[in-house]
């Protein structure tokens, strides 16, 4: 099989290698289409912590099973799936309380082992997601990067009496922003690009704002017929705007971090506390959120659309990675087909 490995940062080739062999628990998965990750790109230029080279990327992946272990109970040949990358070790304190997104242990396709930039991958059973027929090989990729927003707004327990502030208009912000309105919140994005809130007011037909302008609370007041928003989440992982998030909040408001800085965070901490703040970070996704994603595909109440901007050939994308993924300002979310 043709498999496109990172042996270390900057070098990225094709190869030639033999398909896996599965375990009585695994599948077979014929790739059929991989979304391109911040951290695919991170990897390659050498600044993603907790990893280790050479390794196959790819962790957004919808594919087609072609193979089951003698011990595999549902997951049926000819059948696709999407892939919940992360395999938690199922006996830490937060597996055994369901909260297998934040295990102690937790190993991700494409990260600490061999991901989905390769023509075949053998994968649990247990991290499967049925596709419907509604829901393209293109969507069901992107199901994984729908799914962090997915959780963080589950986290938040966003209703459709909420006003929700996502600030970051990535593909994560982006996502956030179009399932909090699909669970029926009056939702603002905010980001400092021109061309991001103009994608957020074209493709999402929500109010985009400017976080920099000398009125930014003014018009996110105006935004919610007067009151600040009594959820903000941040997919930013800027240091700034996430320590600025206590001053965006209604008082009885929570804010819930999705991006992450790697460092100390500092907040004022008599606004935290005469706004009664809740607080929140969210990890990852669990089998709920996936399903939760899916259900809105299948349903039009969200779309890929609003975020991937780009294409690519599977055997023909790697010659160029640099240039056309790592390199490309203008890529909001890549797709590599099959």
């Amino acid at each position: 099989m043709k498999t496109l490995i990172c042996n270390e940062p900057n070098s990225i080739e094709y190869i030639e290698r033999d398909i896996p062999q599965i375990q009585d628990n695994e599948v077979l998965l014929k790739i059929r289409s991989v979304g391109i990750c911040g951290t695919d790109i991170h990897a390659y230029a050498g600044r993603q912590p907790f990893f280790s080279y050479p390794r196959v990327l790819g962790h957004e992946i919808s594919g087609e099973v072609i193979k089951v272990g003698e011990k595999v109970a549902s997951a049926t040949a000819g059948k696709r799936y999407s892939v919940i990358p992360c395999i938690p070790c199922g006996v830490c304190a937060a597996c055994r309380d369901g909260k297998t997104n934040c295990c102690e242990d937790v190993s991700l396709y494409g990260v600490h082992q061999d991901g989905g930039f390769s023509e075949y991958l053998a994968v649990y059973e247990d991290n499967l997601v049925e596709l419907p027929d509604s829901v393209s090989d293109s969507q069901g990729a992107l199901v994984e990067c729908f799914a962090i927003s997915a959780h963080a707004v589950r986290r938040a327990e966003i209703t459709p009496r909420n006003n929700v502030l996502v600030v970051g208009a990535g593909p994560i912000g982006l996502a956030a922003a179009a399932i909090a309105k699909a669970e029926g919140a009056t939702v603002a994005v905010a980001d400092v690009s021109d061309v991001r809130r103009d994608k957020v007011a074209q493709s999402l037909d929500v109010i985009a704002l400017d976080p920099l302008v000398d009125d930014y609370q003014e018009q996110l007041r105006n935004a919610f017929g007067g009151d600040l928003p009594c959820v903000v989440m941040d997919a930013t992982g800027n240091k700034g705007s996430m320590s600025r998030a206590v001053e965006l909040i209604r008082h009885g408001g929570k804010i819930v971090f999705i991006g992450l800085y790697i460092g100390d965070l500092v907040m004022d901490d008599p606004t935290f506390h005469k706004k009664e703040t809740t607080l929140l970070s969210s990890r990852n996704a669990t089998r709920q959120d996936f399903e939760r994603v899916i259900e809105l595909m299948a349903q039009g109440k969200i779309s890929e659309t609003i975020m991937k901007n780009k294409e690519y050939d599977f055997h023909s994308f790697g010659l160029n990675y640099k240039q056309d993924v790592v390199e490309n300002t203008s890529l909001v979310k890549g797709v590599i087909n099959f």
